[in-house]
Formats: structure tokens, C-alpha cells, sequence
């Protein structure tokens, strides 16, 4: 996932302010009906016996999820995920970049996914969009508006993370990560604990801008792996680069290896 747009920022191109329930899209007055998202009522603590009334009954809206996203994506092409933050400006040198990947991307035959949103998400589906790929959004219930950005083809709205984590797994060839924030990490440190658990295999990770990335690059090789809490093999899970078409070398011979093996 990544960065979430600044609530008090007005829409981007006079879009009608909008937010999600799910699948569920509500603008106007109907934005305000409830104060909290679904993630935050199962998350929150109640009384000792009170969760007995409810959580049983949200394990169906949890498969509802699940069998939405999965039967919606089960025909995607190979693909791949680009995160970043949907803070990101338009025009800026990282939105170039993103868009820029979104196309290569596209031209090689991947799918390109993101979170559905503004920043680095938007510029990622608009440029697998224009170059005429499948541009697909994976959006998230949150407490301020953002709705799916117009570039996306394809998209669904989730109301759970863990559910909305698993299509980007389960449907991604590799991850491509763009400067973000705390959302990007999230997904990017979930992905190599389970290339690192091999809970997946032949996924490759790419962080793209080495002087944003590079100082966490070389704390994980220093302190991370210097204290030997992973192991030095470890550290080839993670691929920094400022280049494009290098980034797209490392999807494509992960994905030639995968295929090779299966």
C-alpha cells in the first residue's frame, strides 16, 4: 500500500469528493454517515463478551472479500504491483518515473497494480493505461476520502488490509517500490518476509531511487544483517536502482526463471 492523500487537499481535476465502504461509493452528505472505517471497528476492544455478538458474523464479510477479489482478479494476465506515495505531485521527477514504469510494464505483457489511488499509484496506472495495458487498483476503505483514480481499468475497493494484502501477493509477479511512506513500507517489508520464509518464490523486489532508498539499503546490510539478524544471502531480496529499463531487466528474468522452473 502507500501514502494516503492529504485529506484537506481538494480532489484532483474537481472530482466530487468522494469515499468508500467497500465496494460502496458515497459522496455528498452520505460521506459523513459513518465516523469509522470496517478495520477499526474489528481492531477496536470492547468489553469482555461483547465481541461475541459481532466478530463471528464479520468472518462472512471477510470471505465475501476475499471471493470478490478473488474471482475479480483470477484472469489477470502476469503483473505487477508498483507502490509509492499517493502524496507524490503530478509533474514531479518520482510521478515521471512511476509513469514511465507503468508503460514499460505494459509493453513487456504485465498487468500493472497499484492501490487505486492519487501520487505514484496514479502515475503508475496512467502510464500502463497510455501504453495500453491492464491498469488495475486495489482501493481501501479509509476515514477521509479517496476513491479509485480514473486511469484504473480494473478495481476493487476492500474493506480489510490483510484481504487487499493478499491480491497483491497472490497476483504479482514482483513488487516495484517508489519513494512512499509508511503504507509502501508495510507492503515492502511483507513481501520479503515471505520471499525470505518462502512462503513465495522467484519474487523479486525492486526499490526504485537509490537516494531515497539507499540509506535504508545500507542499514539493513549494516545493522540488520551486522547483527545477524538475517542472513547475508538475504540481502540479494532486495534490488535498488535509479533506471527503468533495469528494473524492468529484474521482472522479466524473475519471471523467465519462474517460468522456467514450472
Amino acid at each position: 500500500m502507500t501514502e494516503f492523500e492529504d485529506p484537506s487537499l481538494p480532489p484532483p481535476d474537481g472530482q466530487e469528493p468522494e469515499r468508500f465502504k467497500g465496494p460502496v461509493r458515497l459522496r455528498g452528505d452520505q460521506r459523513y454517515q459513518t465516523a469509522s472505517t470496517t478495520d477499526q471497528r474489528l481492531l477496536d476492544s470492547r468489553g469482555p463478551s461483547d465481541w461475541v455478538h459481532t466478530d463471528p458474523w464479520r468472518v462472512l464479510r471477510i470471505q465475501a472479500e476475499f471471493v470478490e477479489g478473488f474471482g475479480a482478479l483470477a484472469g489477470l494476465p502476469r503483473a505487477v504491483s508498483v507502490f509509492g506515495s499517493a502524496r507524490t505531485k503530478r509533474g514531479t521527477p518520482h510521478y515521471q518515473k512511476a509513469e514511465e514504469i507503468g508503460a514499460a510494464l505494459a509493453k513487456e505483457g504485465f498487468a500493472v497494480i497499484t492501490g487505486g489511488g492519487p501520487g505514484i499509484m496514479e502515475a503508475a496506472n496512467k502510464g500502463a493505461k497510455k501504453a495500453g495495458g491492464l491498469s488495475v487498483g486495489l482501493g481501501i476503505e479509509l476515514p477521509f476520502e479517496q476513491g479509485l483514480n480514473r486511469y484504473v481499468d480494473l478495481g476493487i475497493n476492500f474493506r480489510y488490509f490483510f484481504a487487499r494484502k493478499t491480491m497483491f501477493v497472490k497476483y504479482s509477479q514482483a513488487y516495484i517500490c517508489l519513494p512512499g511512506g509508511f503504507g509502501t513500507l508495510d507492503e515492502l517489508f511483507e513481501a520479503l518476509t515471505l520471499v525470505q520464509t518462502k512462503k513465495v518464490t522467484k519474487f523479486p523486489v525492486v526499490l526504485f531511487g537509490s537516494e531515497y532508498w539507499g540509506g535504508l539499503a545500507d542499514w539493513i546490510k549494516t545493522s540488520v544483517a551486522g547483527a545477524g539478524n538475517i542472513s547475508p544471502p538475504d540481502l540479494s531480496l532486495i534490488h535498488v536502482t535509479d533506471d527503468v529499463d533495469d528494473a524492468i531487466r529484474v521482472v522479466h528474468d524473475a519471471y523467465a526463471a519462474w517460468e522456467a522452473a514450472h
